[in-house]
């Protein structure tokens, strides 16, 4: 008997009728992971992401998304709509399915502990297929750091878990659930929410051979070359201005995440700082080409897969009123949480991590990586298409941010987000309809956005101007109208400004505590 199915729980449809349904789209939202913001093919990457190319050609892409620069995070601000919260907090799942959708999800889940279980995914999606963090991709495991799978919240054996390509591995799977589940729900005269949140690219480095032999020698020209190639690219399709500068690899360390399993107290001196391709012997040399080239495997599998969606959408004639959205948890990630340098990254048997070098060259032209504020950590790209909407080909230079999905979402489903939850006022949304934008409209611009993994890392943006500070340090000031890449500090020279700016995020978090204390 087949474990995939559609579940008991099927949500009660209160529509007016068929035709009216048919009118509001279906929403299909697909997360990557640990994924830096050149990694795409059509953000400048020589990585092979055609489908994802596809849906930015007749679609939209972002030169200015924010994440919240950590997984955790940034999944809690996008499904409860809030920067911080408390036990009410809602999903907006739920509300999506009061209006007469249909939900489903397979994928990584990660939250914040302030969020409440009943927003956690097995408690408001119909069907889901869910882990935890940091799993390795192979199944069954190597077992040097792995976390279980949930099916609708119980747990599932590995020998249980059901892949149409053999060995297991974790992109494919995931994705083969959601299509089964998304066969069943399309058969229904309602729309459906399909959530695909990858775990591509995190760590483990571990993909399919055959993917891996795809890139084997491609990077071979060291990251100082292939980061000025992607720079130059990212000017020629537009996702940079001309004047743009590209940050300096030196100043781009990781000096606040070092070893971090049991047994590993040696300090990798080389790790976490930047050095010159060229001051490497060949050998090294060969093993930095295959640490990136299984990278791009993983980026290369998880598009594979995102084609199989798109595919099974155009096939059902749901393509034209179904929105497809795609982005990334934050920026690349330059941690070293490697178990084993014994086994090179790969097979099953490996447990490697991306080089801080090769995660500069992901979050090219920026400044530093996942957990950090700097744009490097916070700002990812993100592509959207529909289109019975969205205008083909297009560019914005507006600024989005990953708590706008929530109230997007509502307002394209016709749903009024609730007064109260849990017998209490409900905290009011931090975000804004991305509707605007998509018609090609201009919105109102944001008062301010935040991003930043804890208060450690946090950057307080108004407009143009930023604050950011590194591990409790002290804020830097940056004006993103003429420096995107933030090389000029202004926090000296422009006083003025850096402390207008720290007062209005001062008053921000006194508002949050007021309203977290009501």
């Amino acid at each position: 008997m087949s474990i995939i199915g559609v579940s008991a729980c099927q949500p009660k449809v209160d529509t007016e009728d068929a035709e009216t349904e048919a009118a509001r789209p279906n929403i299909v939202l697909i997360i990557g992971d640990d994924i830096g913001y050149s990694d795409l093919g059509c953000y400048g990457a020589e990585i092979q992401t055609p489908n994802l190319d596809r849906l930015a050609k007749n679609g939209l892409r972002f030169k200015q998304f924010y994440n919240m620069a950590k997984c955790n995070p940034t999944r809690s601000t996008l499904i409860t709509g809030l920067y911080k919260g408390d036990e009410r907090a809602l999903s907006f799942v739920p509300l999506l399915r009061a209006g007469g959708y249909s939900a489903i999800m397979s994928g990584k889940e990660h939250f914040d502990k302030w969020v409440p279980k009943d927003a956690y995914f097995a408690n408001t999606f119909e069907n889901s297929l869910t882990f935890w963090a940091t799993t390795e991709y192979f199944v069954p495991p190597s077992g040097k750091f792995q976390r279980p799978f949930y099916l609708n919240g119980k747990e599932i054996e590995a020998e249980d878990i059901e892949a149409e390509i053999l060995p297991k591995f974790k992109t494919d799977f995931i994705t083969d659930y959601g299509l089964k589940w998304l066969d069943e729900v399309m058969q229904r005269d309602q729309p459906f929410f399909f959530l695909l949140p990858y775990h591509a690219g995190h760590y483990p480095l571990q993909a399919r051979p055959e993917d891996i032999a795809k890139y084997r020698g491609k990077y071979r020209a060291g990251w100082d070359k292939i980061r000025q190639q992607r720079f130059e690219r990212m000017k020629e399709v537009g996702i940079l201005a001309a004047d743009c500068e590209l940050s300096p690899p030196e100043g781009n360390t990781n000096q606040f995440r070092g070893p971090s399993h049991p047994g590993f107290e040696a300090i990798r001196e080389k790790f976490p700082t930047y050095y010159p391709w060229d001051s490497m012997t060949e050998a090294e040399k060969d093993e930095k080409d295959l640490e990136m080239a299984v990278f791009a495997a993983m980026i290369d599998r998880m598009d594979q897969n995102i084609g199989r969606v798109i595919r099974k959408l155009e096939e059902a004639g749901k393509l034209d009123n179904t929105l497809i959205m795609y982005f990334t948890d934050n920026g690349s990630c330059p941690f070293d949480s490697n178990v084993d340098f014994d086994v090179p990254p790969g097979p099953t048997e490996s447990y490697r991590c991306l080089a801080p070098t090769w995660a500069n060259v992901g979050n090219t032209p920026f400044r530093l990586y996942k957990q950090n504020g700097h744009e490097g950590g916070a700002n990812t790209h993100f592509i959207a298409h529909w289109p019975k909407v969205i205008e083909p080909g297009q560019i914005t230079e507006q600024l989005g941010h990953v708590a706008d999905l929530f109230p997007t979402f509502l307002e394209m489903a016709g749903v009024d987000y609730p007064a109260q939850h849990n017998g209490r006022p409900t905290l009011p949304l931090v975000g804004h309809s991305l509707m605007p934008i998509f018609k090609g409209e201009e919105r109102p611009p944001k008062d301010y956005v935040i991003s930043g993994h804890t208060e450690k890392f946090r950057m307080f943006r108004s407009g143009d101007w930023k604050i950011v500070r590194q591990n409790n340090g002290d804020w830097e000031l940056y004006d993103l109208s003429n420096d995107r890449t933030e090389m000029k500090d202004l926090a000296v020279s422009n006083r003025t400004k850096l402390e207008e700016m720290v007062n209005k995020y001062e008053d921000y978090r006194q508002k949050e505590q007021a309203s977290l204390n009501d």
